[in-house]
């Protein structure tokens, strides 16, 4: 106790001293705090752009179809699996779609097309499919033959809103498939890649082009908390009760954009260590000034009987509280700072590509984690460059210690 008192003191007495130290943790704790909000906001956006937008949060599916995609691997009655599904707590959204692949012309020009079957409503509800609408409109609630193509499919072939579209490709029953289409809308989703194949028709008039009627594919899930998908995922999994459908978080689903994103998590781990590595020194430098500074206050201490443990607890003590008040002070801006770029963001001079999602504008997140790291760093790497300079002063010889100016 009477050590704290002591420490208190001595905080207070040096305060250019204090102000120094105290600054060099202050900054170092804000620069950390909003690198992990602002790194993960940016985690947080390209992941929740990419599962909204492509593959959902979840994905159910008959069998292997994941790993070896079939024309014939459906899912007869995903109706009554899509209800199943919605009644597990956490699910916020489902819809089936089914896929497969063709030959699309606009006139002359053709190309190989994607063909993806959806159930609008739900779709709409789940992805939000209508606002990826950039011209023309959402293809009719009810089966009408219309047809929404990608920006780049419709770059491709030339074509445009009332245009004619064919398609050509093989049934279930092993016929040619091919009908006629009228071009209502261009969508854009923000994935180049599926934005030059994609070609959304009614689910209704997929399943009768590839004879698959009443049958799908996939159905995608939609949840409210992407932070418990995995126990979602097992929910689903003891609802259905089907060992013949797979049911797999967007990790599985998407494993490579997955492994991308915990590889560049781990560079930005590398980069939390520099910025604290840097504090470290600085607070190395001003507690070791410091103590050089106070040669002859610990030889008078120890004259007057003070142990050696006690100067060096004296030492340890003064650090740990000024690093704990510069954590709160920190805690102050890290916050502050997260909030605005909460709002506002940090817009890039160029757009870059991630998952095959165009970003531009990257926006910061307030959580725990931007608080609790660098206050555990703070404290570890202030109690960590303490103990040298507080054993120095510890084994401060008297004599020589009082001779010292």
């Amino acid at each position: 106790m009477m050590t704290l008192k002591i420490a208190f003191r001595n905080i207070f007495r040096q305060k250019r001293r204090t102000i120094l130290t105290a600054l060099a943790m202050i900054v170092g704790f804000t620069l950390s705090s909003v690198f992990i909000g602002w790194s993960d906001g940016a985690y947080s956006d390209i992941i929740a752009m990419f599962t909204q937008n492509r593959i959902g949060h979840i994905q159910v599916h008959w069998g292997d179809y994941l790993d070896k995609p079939s024309l014939y691997k459906t899912m007869d009655n995903y109706e009554s699996i899509g209800e199943t599904i919605g009644s597990v707590k956490g699910v916020e959204a489902w819809t089936p779609r089914v896929y497969s692949a063709g030959l699309g012309s606009v006139g002359e020009k053709s190309t190989t097309v994607q063909i993806i079957g959806i159930d609008v409503a739900r779709e709409v509800e789940a992805t939000r499919f209508d606002r990826k609408i950039i011209d023309g409109k959402v293809i009719s609630a009810q089966p009408a033959r219309g047809a929404v193509l990608g920006k780049g499919l419709a770059r491709t072939l030339s074509a445009a809103i009332g245009d004619e579209f064919v398609i050509v490709s093989q049934g279930a029953d092993g016929s040619i498939a091919n009908e006629l289409y009228e071009i209502v809308g261009i969508a854009e989703s923000g994935d180049d890649i599926t934005d030059r194949m994609a070609c959304y028709l009614h689910i209704e008039d997929v399943q009768e082009l590839l004879v698959l009627e009443g049958r799908s594919h996939e159905i995608v899930v939609i949840v409210s908390n992407i932070n418990r998908v995995h126990k979602i995922t097992k929910g689903i999994k003891t609802a259905l009760d089907d060992s013949t459908l797979d049911v797999a978080p967007w990790q599985v689903v998407a494993k490579d954009f997955y492994r991308a994103m915990q590889a560049d998590k781990q560079g930005d781990a590398i980069g939390r260590i520099i910025i604290m590595l840097i504090v470290a020194i600085g607070v190395l430098n001003t507690v070791l000034m410091s103590v050089l500074e106070r040669t002859s206050e610990y030889g008078v201490l120890k004259a007057v009987g003070t142990k050696p443990r006690q100067i060096f607890w004296l030492v340890v003590c003064e650090v740990l509280i000024i690093a704990l008040g510069s954590i709160v002070v920190g805690a102050g801006l890290g916050t502050a700072g997260n909030y605005l770029l909460s709002i506002y963001g940090i817009t890039m001079p160029q757009e870059f590509t991630c998952g095959g999602i165009k970003f531009q504008t990257m926006y910061a997140e307030v959580n725990v984690r931007s608080l609790i790291i660098p206050a555990i760093t703070v404290i570890l790497s202030a109690g960590i460059v303490s103990i040298f300079p507080a054993l120095k002063a510890a084994r401060i010889l008297p004599a020589r210690a009082m001779r010292a100016h």
